[in-house]
């Protein structure tokens, strides 16, 4: 045969085969999602984990907030700052000034310039230098040797202790030896390892040399609260001598008064700060208080990072409530809007929720919410609204843990990690919701065109089996329950589109299933999942994100247990415009399974690497697909940790 003829026909046999991951291109870099509105505010925000840093940056005499964000992607230490000169300002948009800051605490101390500090150092000349010149104080090692293990938080603040005129040094940790971490309830969902623990530790300043004087000790007691101490020491109610406030790992913040004197501190019992309307409380935790007299009317304020990085303002009212200084409840602090934001570890659905014609956005997140973001103009470059939370009979929607719901322990009781899909579930011509949450229970939101009802599980019949949980879980779902995998996206689709909604996701073990919908009575109900889709070779992707081979077999999303289980946030379109629906799942953006067969029995994926090599993800991303540009190829809209969007065009 001549070759000619030899390359035509291998040509042509490769035309007539289905496309390889190879024909899959590479698109551009995600960009930041923004508002595009720049006369509008929203709530101030770094990513993930917001370490304040209040005081006046730029030196014009009003009180500018640094931020240090230490998760990925916003990782860096952010200036926000004060134009206005007011104490309730809407600062600027976030400056980058450099790398985030690990574990970076500041103390106002009425003696010269703040102090801002590292563990084990300060940092010289923060201005100009930021984390550049570190003088190192005490040894570190000489602290956490007495703890179970290397202390998550370890925060070191400085304060002139003892009234004698130079700083001492007052280093908050935590201890998580006693909790461990993960799948420790019994029977009855009480959790039977020991709490998280928050000590206090006096450096003292002798002649300029620190000298380790142990725990400190309030109403006889060592001062323990529940994690990530974040002590503060300062005059709190106005009284001559230096109170103390800690943080926790969660909410709350305590009070433990100064009952000795200057010289000799005595710390009273401590007591949770509170006003009149309760316990103060954060909106979410891993809480970072920072005391300083924000307004400048002589009392001392505190200035609290949050979970998902906003910061709030408590202030010192200078009133005394039931024995303790009253603080305000907090206040969140706005900035100029800038990149478009909800939360973190946001799971985004794009979706014309208002029927205008546009692609809105309708979000979960780690607090829990759920929330309507409009699309305000439908071009190709969105301008945004606020997220607006969305409510049932006024009272806002939010999924929570509490004392065990979370796998991974009472710690996580103010987490929801609300991730969902939009559809008319119920037939009625109105799209629903229906999310996954921190329990691992699916449930779907009604929304009757008019209003949006109560969170309600979504209905399967199990027939003669009883209902399938996960092994780790402590408790059982109910006989028409669907309990899968946690904080895992329930993916709404009429599939075998016979006009009734059914549902892809993750079951208990953490393979992909397809749960076939049934109208009955007027009621979507599900029949038991089916393990439908597989991955070319039978790939399992673990929960690190990566392929393992492991023979012929059902596609498995999660390998992993317990804590580790779950957490795959997924959706499925046409990517490669084949006809058929590929699959886009969560990874360090998001990776592409494409569809190279499907019959109704089986649908065949095969992996490909993430759409680029940008890091996205620490926990999790979440996509959804987008036509902003409306021209007829679909683009990515990705949720990230940080609580920001990120577009990928093509």
């Amino acid at each position: 045969m001549r070759p000619f003829l030899i390359i035509l026909i291998l040509l042509l046999g490769a035309a007539c085969q289905h496309p390889q991951s190879t024909t899959i291109e590479k698109s551009a870099e995600f960009t930041r999602v923004n508002y595009n509105r720049p006369d509008a505010t929203a709530f101030l925000g770094v990513g993930l984990w917001a370490w304040p840093l209040p005081m006046d940056y730029d030196g014009d005499g009003d009180m500018d907030l640094l931020v240090s964000c230490p998760d990925k992607p916003f990782n860096g230490l952010y200036f926000f700052e004060n134009t206005s000169g007011e104490a309730f300002p809407a600062f600027a948009p976030p400056v980058r000034l450099g790398d985030a800051i690990s574990k970076v605490q500041i103390s106002h101390t009425g003696l010269g310039a703040p102090k801002v500090t590292i563990p084990g150092a300060e940092l010289q000349d923060f201005r100009t230098a930021l984390d550049s010149m570190p003088e190192a104080l005490f040894p570190i090692e000489e602290l956490t040797k007495d703890l179970g293990k290397s202390p998550r938080f370890n925060q070191w603040k400085m304060a002139d202790y003892d009234g004698d005129g130079d700083l001492d040094i007052l280093v908050g940790m935590d201890d998580w030896s006693d909790y461990g971490w993960d799948n420790a309830y019994d029977s009855t969902g009480i959790w039977v390892n020991g709490p998280l623990h928050g000590y206090v530790y006096l450096l003292e300043n002798r002649d300029g040399e620190y000298h380790n004087r142990g725990r400190l000790q309030a109403g006889g007691e060592e001062i323990d609260v529940y994690g990530a101490p974040s002590p503060n020491l300062a005059d709190f109610d106005g009284d001559g001598d230096l109170d103390l406030i800690c943080g926790e790992f969660l909410d709350r913040m305590t009070y433990f008064e100064n009952v000795g004197s200057r010289e000799q501190p005595v710390y009273s019992k401590g007591v949770f700060l509170e006003n009149q309307d309760g316990t103060i409380k954060m909106d979410l935790e891993m809480i970072i208080p920072v005391a300083v007299d924000w307004d400048k009317d002589g009392h001392v304020d505190l200035i609290v990072g949050d979970e998902d990085g906003r910061v709030a303002w408590l202030q010192n009212t200078g009133e005394i409530h039931k024995g303790i200084p009253e603080f305000t409840s907090p206040r969140y602090f706005r900035q100029q809007a800038d990149h478009l934001k909800f939360g973190a570890l946001v799971t985004p659905v794009s979706v014309d929720w208002d029927q205008d014609g546009d692609e809105d956005i309708i979000a979960g997140n780690s607090a829990g919410h759920i929330a309507f973001i409009e699309n305000l103009n439908g071009g190709p470059e969105p301008r945004w609204a606020e997220p607006e939370l969305l409510e049932v009979k006024g009272e806002a929607i939010r999924i929570q843990a509490g004392d065990n719901g979370s796998i991974q322990g009472p710690a996580e009781a103010k987490w929801g990690y609300t991730t969902l899909s939009v559809a008319d579930w119920d037939g009625d011509g109105h799209q629903d919701i229906i999310f996954n949450s921190i329990w691992g229970k699916v449930e779907w939101i009604q929304n009757t065109g008019t209003e949006l009802r109560a969170p309600q599980p979504v209905r399967i019949d199990w027939g003669d089996q009883d209902p399938p949980y996960p092994a780790w879980n402590w408790w059982k779902p109910a006989a028409d329950e669907l309990v899968t995998q946690w904080r895992t996206t329930p993916y709404a689709i009429d599939w075998d589109k016979d006009g009734v909604m059914d549902l892809v996701m993750l079951d208990h073990e953490g393979y992909l299933a397809w749960y076939q919908g049934s109208s009955k009575e007027g009621t979507n109900i599900l029949k038991p999942g089916k393990k439908i889709f597989y991955g070319k070779n039978g790939s399992a992707f673990n929960n690190k994100n990566i392929v393992e081979d492991t023979g012929d077999g059902p596609l498995r999303l999660n390998t992993a247990e317990a804590g580790s289980s779950g957490r795959r946030k997924i959706t499925f379109v046409d990517w490669d415009n084949d006809g058929d629906l590929d699959l886009l799942v969560n990874s360090l953006n998001v990776s592409l399974f494409e569809n190279i067969s499907q019959s109704p029995d089986k649908v065949v994926f095969e992996y490909n690497e993430p759409l680029t090599e940008q890091m996205l993800a620490g926990h999790t991303t979440s996509p959804t697909f987008v036509d902003w540009d409306k021209d007829g190829v679909w683009e990515l809209l990705v949720g990230a940790e940080d609580g920001h969007f990120y577009y990928l065009p093509r």
